[in-house]
């Protein structure tokens, strides 16, 4: 394991993973390193609150190392660096404003500082053309002119290297293929041939970025000259120019200078990763020296893939429509608009030479013709292979997926990752410092539960942020010390809801009189006489029967 060409592609595939990025991103970053380490020193300058001539005259100094430090114009350890941009500052921004300096906010400090930083780094600049000054300043362009070149140069070479073993390992395979040989290795040869096409890519990328490179640099030197020239047409012998009028641009060739500094820090990283690669590619070196391959190179044609394009880039070898291509469609150029634009699957590699070759990594012909298949592009090395692989698509691709299991590296090269849905480049990995992530399995499940095994408890004026705690706090504080006004205006009378409160009579009973009753006898009158007499004449004489009121009152009780 310690000569795998195999792992040392995956060990590849992860280092430049982790340590490349593109161009915005990177200098995102480059510049959020650079604030991050100015920190300390801007907040002694924003926080100090100097008040005598020596704690002045010492937050003057601070100012003028951070200016240095945030130009990267010469050391603040240097004295004629130092001299020079002090009075460039002083120009700007004399002592005596460090006043009205102090009585600004913090986010406007901060801001200031910035603003002199590109001044004073476009007033040396123009010194520096001027031949007046320029202490400690290196001539970036010129630096780049001839950086950029030897980049360039040092990389097409470990190309062309990388590409020599290629065309020697590919017509290996190809011979083994043919003549059913066993020796070397077909595995290890695969490897080899996977683990090159990974640095070819690789170092294909990084060579693009120094082109990149190249056209920035060449855009900055021609805005470069412009302001400068603008600069002189405006100063010229002048004692005295409207800052307004030099101001900006001074702050443009600071801008310009800066973009220097970044392509600097670019090709030093582009050069650092390139050769950082290097080592990854030893191990099929190792494995197959010139010893072992020189001998069994003998009569081979090596070819490269510009060659074997061009083999295969005649009319005669495009596909032409067949009735039993159902749902295919080959593309050509000149019937597609943007051909060259097409996102090719495997990377533009040939997906049937990967089938049925076992892993034989070479790259497809387009104008052969682009076969279209469920949304996805796929080219191919001959007019056969086209049509083979057109005949069962679905087949072939399956035996590529299966080839990725056994030589992973695979997935990451040939961008399987649709395929591979649990497995995701580090860059768009979800956690940082994961190339593979574990698979996600899922399924269904049950789970039955107390219903409310906690009693809730949920209070409708709780607050987890800090800042809306204390928002309320002052609120309540200032509630102190206020009072509520009203005003009832005969307008405003019948537009708002007046409610008023009456008490329902209640039920109540008085006693006015008593009532009460006398008993009087009853006159009682009988006639005696009238009936039994045994006389000829009747006598009747009348009795009276009525008690006086005493008596009956007595009966009565």
């Amino acid at each position: 394991m310690n000569n795998s060409p195999s792992l040392d592609t995956i060990k590849m595939q992860v280092y430049f993973d982790m340590n490349y990025t593109n161009r915005n991103e990177f200098l995102e970053e480059h510049k959020r390193v650079l604030e991050s380490r100015l920190q300390p020193v801007m907040r002694e300058i924003t926080d100090s609150r100097a008040r005598t001539r020596e704690e002045l005259e010492a937050l003057y100094r601070k100012i003028v190392s951070c200016v240095l430090l945030r130009s990267g114009l010469g050391s603040p350890t240097d004295i004629s660096v130092v001299r020079e941009a002090t009075a460039a500052l002083q120009s700007v921004f004399p002592q005596t404003e460090l006043g009205t300096f102090m009585s600004l906010t913090k986010r406007d400090k901060e801001r200031q500082l910035r603003e002199l930083t590109q001044i004073v780094t476009g007033i040396r600049l123009f010194n520096k053309e001027c031949g007046k000054g320029g202490e400690g300043i290196d001539n970036l362009p010129s630096i780049l002119n001839e950086a950029i070149p030897s980049a360039t140069m040092n990389i097409e070479n470990e190309l062309n290297s990388t590409r020599l073993y290629i065309s020697r390992y590919t017509a290996l395979i190809e011979r083994q293929n043919a003549e059913s040989l066993e020796d070397p290795s077909p595995d290890v040869l695969r490897q080899a041939v996977i683990n090159c096409r990974q640095h070819e890519a690789f170092l294909k990328v990084l060579l693009n970025d120094v082109v990149v490179a190249t056209d920035q640099v060449n855009a900055l030197e021609r805005d470069l000259r412009s302001v400068l020239i603008q600069l002189q047409n405006t100063i010229q012998s002048k004692t005295a120019v409207p800052t307004n009028q030099v101001y900006p641009k001074f702050i443009s060739l600071a801008k310009i200078w800066t973009g220097f500094q970044d392509e600097m820090v670019l090709l030093s990283v582009i050069s650092n990763i390139q050769a950082n690669l290097e080592p990854f590619t030893k191990s099929h070196k190792e494995v197959l020296p010139d010893t072992i391959l020189q001998p069994l190179l003998t009569g081979l044609i090596l070819r490269t893939d510009e060659e074997r394009i061009a083999e295969t880039s005649g009319l005669s070898e495009r596909v032409e429509h067949a009735p039993h291509f159902k749902n295919l469609e080959f593309l050509f150029p000149e019937t597609t608009r943007n051909f060259a634009q097409l996102p090719l699957q495997y990377k533009g590699f040939c997906g049937y030479s990967i089938a049925v070759h076992d892993r034989l990594l070479i790259p497809g012909n387009p104008l052969i013709g682009a076969l279209r298949y469920k949304d996805h592009f796929f080219c191919f090395t001959s007019k056969d292979a086209a049509v083979k692989f057109a005949a069962d698509p679905d087949r072939f691709i399956a035996h590529i997926a299966d080839a990725a299991k056994r030589s992973p590296e695979l997935i990451q090269l040939l961008e399987l990752h649709m395929q591979f849905s649990t497995i995701t480049p580090y860059g768009k990995s979800a956690e940082p410092g994961h190339m593979i992530e574990k698979p996600l399995t899922k399924r269904d499940s049950g789970i039955q539960t107390e219903v409310h095994p906690i009693e809730s408890n949920i209070d409708p004026d709780y607050e987890w942020n800090e800042w809306e705690m204390r928002r309320k706090a002052v609120k309540l504080a200032n509630l102190r010390t206020r009072i509520t006004h009203s005003v009832q205006t005969d307008l405003s009378n019948f537009r708002r809801n007046n409610a008023t409160q009456m008490y329902l009579p209640r039920g109540k009973e008085t006693q006015t009189k008593r009532e009460k009753g006398t008993s009087v006898p009853k006159p009682s009158v009988f006639i005696a006489g009238l009936r039994g007499c045994k006389t000829a004449t009747t006598e009747a004489y009348k009795v009276d029967l009525t008690l006086d009121v005493n008596t009956h009152n007595d009966i009565c009780d």
